[in-house]
């Protein structure tokens, strides 16, 4: 299978909210290409920090089917499907005879480089299909400019499929502000299209266009008029940075006590009669709280409890305490809620002050008093006791619930049964949808899936899936796999085809709570579909104000047979993958994982995605291995490496009611077997980093008291995320230049590195001499992968400092990456300068220039390696007092003559490079306190101060 894509059903994403859709401001215009622009060319333009776009335009001959994201504020990212008329996909119709028209994947960039001013333009920079065939590939610079009210033009020039020079204008009237007149001049070579001669792209040349737009809401379309035909374009434009998209008019307001006011007991009356605690329990379980624990500690209250549906923590808490003070005993002082997942301790808050507590939820007093009687602690409070497992509250929903189309998960039609213990049975229809395979360009499965959890002890869970299939067009995709590993994930049409009921998951899951900050997990069973087996996890997730996570999580697997029950096929194996989580500014995490995957490969993955303000997530993954994967579509010379595009929606966004519960959506080119993970029992920390997330913003009590007063506060509504590195920037690069002019030795200093150059230059011959008769040598083998990997290891090394350590070790990584790029930086004018051939690459001169032809940036004076090694290791020896790290990158940097990727005066001059930016940097910056910053959030303001020493 090609292109492979799995979600589910999402319903009523515009049920109620047609008042949103009409009031929503127009946005940029994209062209037919997904890029912001006019027909077309594009402009500089990115469209409004947040917005997805999806459309679809023809524009004879090709059909494109597009998205569009501005994943940050100066970053458009485009994927576009473009079919192509009158061409066949595949010639060979047993093959390929029912995929139709030739079809090819595209990905385009586009940075903002200048945001438009009073008198400077907006300054754009596009890339154009990065990756994979590049049939389309191409780059351009665009400058555009509003010069008159409505009036906006452009103009550009580009290489590639845009050859030359390029202009737009867009004309939108004030009284007609839902219209726009556009036209441009279309630089695009067409008679260099792909299969140009077999269409009519052979008889289009450059020349002016023009058309005329319409905007709705959301939808817009354009028709234009091109020198020999029509095309039209039509989109959907989603900003994703709404905090929701439909009014939640069907959310179940907080308790009140009505009908029946409840008494509240005195602390005697609380523990003679079970009866008490039974109904704050039965009150909480009608409010979607599960595994309700309670009981009196001396005269603290305490309760346990997780929620099912309701989103924020902090508002889950709120209604909590708000109900808690209805049935609490009397003489009751403090209020202790413990937040669990999966009955894992999350966070303890603590209420000190009940009055105060009671005063704040009837609006009388405000926020800022509150905080001064709320504790918030990661984990369960080491004062409060471990509750007893023993239920208090009876099954609330004993029956069945038919629910269409109103019901949280947002499924079309849904059956479900569950209880305040988590138990839950649920039937729904689902659907995966699969792309681009030869055997036709859409196939996709529909079927009736059952859902079973019970919850069989503490932090102990069986969870079950059983599918029947109803209908499938998957049938039709005969040819095998051709891939050369194990077929752990290529084989999926063979799953796919089986229509009799499959049993999909059986599984017992054990959750942990090791400290604190520590949770782990053990899982047996049925995985998934594909795979079987034993296996556990465990995070470290630190406490408030650290912003990574890690975890490691280690499988042992079986293949499952296709029938889908207990059968089994010959694959075992053994999957262990670590993962480092990273959260950056704007929503942005950024994941790396490395170990051993599915098919045995070795390698590394990285992820990196965006959280926007409606908690949609959006986000991209690449995984290098040693997979070798050179089978179609990878070569021998180039071979295939996993990577995709993939989409979190939660439907809370969507829908009439707050809910808890998530779509998932991935996009990849090419279904294959290298760089694949088996589908997690219950990933840790996709299950702790949203309620994670809550608590450690701002004060952590979100939407706590649901007042209409405090819906505009930061705590409850947090504004669009923003990032403004340039000041500290600034003030780092001030830095460096005035260090650098104080420098009164940069002469002696440069005359004694070419000394030592030339006295290097006088050993390359005999030293490369020496090192060529013992390449067969393990010893020298060893010593030549290590001057090739070490540097990898010393930068992924200062990344890891700057992202993990204190001030200081941050400070000094950070150093530590910066000098490693202006080392590469410097290294490379003397490449393209010197031009010197490598060793062993024939000549008698060890001077020799490289052969024409022959990159200059590949040449071998001075070495990357060695430069970016000592660049790395300089500012934490020069910080720390550490000289035996200069031994360490010698070592690592006399590899790579020892691999004879370099001569010895090549390794001694990069040494020398990066010694000297790694030392002039570290001196410029190592005052680190010049540069912190920190985020100021109180009820009455929000911004970012920075600390400037006076100096």
């Amino acid at each position: 299978m090609h292109n492979k894509s799995r979600s589910y059903l999402v319903t009523g994403a515009l049920w109620g909210g047609l008042p949103f859709f009409l009031a929503c401001n127009a946005f940029a215009q994209p062209s037919l290409t997904g890029q912001i622009g006019y027909i077309n060319m594009p402009s500089a333009r990115v469209g409004e920090d947040g917005t997805f776009s999806l459309g679809y335009g023809y524009d004879k001959p090709y059909g494109i089917l597009w998205t569009s994201t501005t994943l940050l504020p100066w970053l458009e990212v485009s994927g576009r499907y473009t079919s192509i008329s009158g061409v066949p996909g595949f010639t060979d119709s047993q093959y390929g005879g029912g995929y139709g028209r030739f079809k090819d994947k595209a990905i385009d960039l586009k940075f903002r480089l200048l945001e438009e001013s009073s008198f400077l333009p907006e300054i754009g920079l596009g890339i154009t299909d990065i990756q994979g065939t590049r049939l389309w590939k191409g780059s351009y610079l665009v400058a555009s400019k509003n010069v008159l009210p409505g009036l906006e033009t452009s103009v550009g020039v580009g290489s590639g499929r845009i050859q030359g020079a390029f202009g737009g204008i867009r004309y939108t009237p004030a009284v007609l502000p839902n219209w726009s007149l556009v036209a441009e001049y279309d630089a695009n070579n067409y008679r260099q299209d792909p299969f140009s001669s077999q269409t009519s792209a052979a008889q289009r040349n450059k020349g002016p266009a023009i058309g005329l737009e319409y905007q709705w809401g959301w939808l817009g379309l354009q028709v234009a008029r091109q020198k020999t035909h029509t095309s039209v374009n039509a989109r959907l434009d989603i900003p994703l940075n709404l905090k929701e998209f439909v009014p939640k008019i069907q959310e179940p307001a907080y308790f009140t006590g009505a009908p029946d006011l409840p008494s509240r007991p005195t602390l005697a009356q609380w523990q003679n009669d079970s009866d008490r605690a039974q109904q704050l329990a039965t009150a909480l379980g009608k409010q979607d709280f599960k595994n309700i624990r309670i009981a009196m500690q001396r005269d603290s209250l305490v309760m346990e409890l997780g929620n099912g549906r309701i989103s924020n923590v902090g508002r889950a808490v709120g209604r909590a305490v708000r109900t808690a003070l209805y049935f609490a005993p009397l003489e009751t002082r403090e209020i202790k809620v413990v937040y669990t997942e999966q009955e894992q301790p999350v966070a303890t808050y603590s209420f000190y002050d009940l009055a105060t507590l009671n005063d704040y939820l009837l609006g009388k007093v405000d926020r800022s008093r509150l905080l001064q009687t709320v504790n918030i602690k990661p984990g369960r409070d080491e004062e409060v006791q471990p509750l007893d497992s023993r239920t208090l509250a009876q099954t609330l929903r004993e029956g069945i619930d038919v629910n269409l189309l109103t019901n949280p998960e947002g499924d079309l039609i849904q059956v479900t049964s569950d209880d305040t213990e988590d138990n839950r049975f649920h039937l729904a229809p689902k659907m995966g949808v699969y792309f681009n395979d030869p055997s036709g360009a859409l196939h996709y499965d529909i079927m009736a899936e059952a859902t079973y959890k019970r919850r069989m002890g503490k932090g102990l869970y069986l969870d079950s899936a059983l599918s029947a299939n109803l209908y499938n067009t998957i049938t039709e995709v005969k040819q095998p796999s051709n891939s050369l590993l194990p077929h752990v994930r290529s084989d999926i049409a063979d799953y796919k085809r089986v229509k009799s009921p499959k049993l999909n998951r059986l599984l017992l899951n054990q959750y942990m709570n090791m400290s604190p900050s520590t949770y782990a997990r053990v899982s047996v069973g049925l995985y998934e579909e594909m795979f079987r087996g034993a296996g556990g996890q465990i995070l470290y997730y630190p406490n408030a104000n650290k912003n990574w996570a890690v975890d490691l999580a280690v499988d042992a697997l079986q293949q499952r047979d296709v029938q889908g029950w207990f059968g089994k096929r010959d694959y075992q194996t053994v999957t262990a993958l670590a993962s480092l989580h990273y959260q950056l500014p704007m929503g942005i995490t950024a994941t790396m994982r490395g170990g051993r995957f599915l098919a045995k490969d070795d390698g590394i993955r990285l992820e990196i995605k965006r959280r926007f303000r409606s908690g949609i997530e959006a986000g991209f993954w690449y995984t290098k291995t040693n997979g070798n994967d050179i089978t179609s579509p990878g070569t021998p010379a180039k071979p295939y490496n996993d990577k995709g595009l993939f989409f979190s929606i939660p439907l809370n966004s969507l829908l009439t009611l707050d809910n808890r519960t998530v779509g998932n959506f991935s996009l990849a080119p090419w279904t294959r077997d290298v760089g694949q993970m088996v589908m997690s029992p219950g990933d840790l920390y996709e299950m702790l980093s949203d309620p994670k997330r809550d608590i450690d913003s701002y004060d952590g009590l979100g939407n706590f008291a649901e007042r209409p007063d405090e819906q505009n506060l930061p705590q409850v509504t947090p504004p669009q995320p923003s990032y403004h590195p340039w000041p500290m920037i600034r003030l780092r690069l001030e830095d460096s230049g005035n260090r650098w002019l104080e420098l009164d030795d940069k002469g002696a200093a440069l005359a004694a590195a070419a000394v030592a150059t030339f006295a290097a230059a006088g050993l390359d011959r005999p030293v490369d001499r020496f090192f060529s008769k013992r390449q067969d040598n393990r010893l020298i083998r060893n010593w030549g992968k290590l001057g090739k990997d070490l540097p990898i290891a010393a930068v992924a090394l200062s990344g890891t400092a700057f992202a993990l350590g204190d001030n200081r070790l941050s400070n000094t990584g950070l150093i530590a990456l910066e000098s490693s790029v202006a080392a590469v930086a410097g290294s490379s004018v003397l490449k393209l300068a010197v031009n010197r051939a490598r060793p062993g690459s024939g000549g008698d001169s060890t001077w020799r220039t490289q052969e024409p032809g022959e990159s200059r940036l590949q040449s071998s004076f001075t070495s990357n390696h060695s430069a970016v090694l000592f660049a790395s290791v300089t500012p934490f020896a020069k910080e720390y007092d550490q000289p035996w790290l200069y031994g360490v990158a010698a070592l690592g940097a006399a590899g790579r003559a020892a691999s004879r990727d370099h001569w010895l005066s090549d390794v001694t001059a990069g040494g020398l490079l990066g010694y000297a930016m790694g030392n002039w940097l570290w001196q410029a910056q190592r005052n680190d306190s010049r540069y912190r910053s920190s985020l100021i959030a109180t009820p009455k303001q929000l911004g970012m101060q920075i600390e400037v020493p006076l100096r």
